[in-house]
């Protein structure tokens, strides 16, 4: 999964440098990630992973990082689960 969110955040994400060269816990805005660049990176991840953000996970938080967008996508697919 962490592949795939770095071709992602490198496909979508218009950052400053190669999402390669990140940790999981690195800041995504610091890296040059913006409140524009989420949505795109969003729908990216919505297809990648066949999810749907649910409101509650619009947040900056749920974007901050790549060890956060994991949990983000984890959580809906627990959530589709125990649907």
């Amino acid at each position: 999964m962490e592949d795939q969110l770095r071709n992602i955040l490198d496909d979508a994400g218009g950052l400053l440098k190669p999402a390669a060269s990140l940790s999981p816990r690195d800041d995504l805005f610091a890296a040059g990630l913006t409140s524009f660049k989420t949505v795109g990176v969003m729908l990216a991840i919505e297809e990648e992973f066949d999810v749907v953000f649910p409101d509650q996970l619009l947040t900056r938080a749920t974007f901050s990082s790549i060890a956060a967008l994991t949990a983000a996508i984890e959580s809906i697919r627990g959530d589709a689960d125990a649907a």
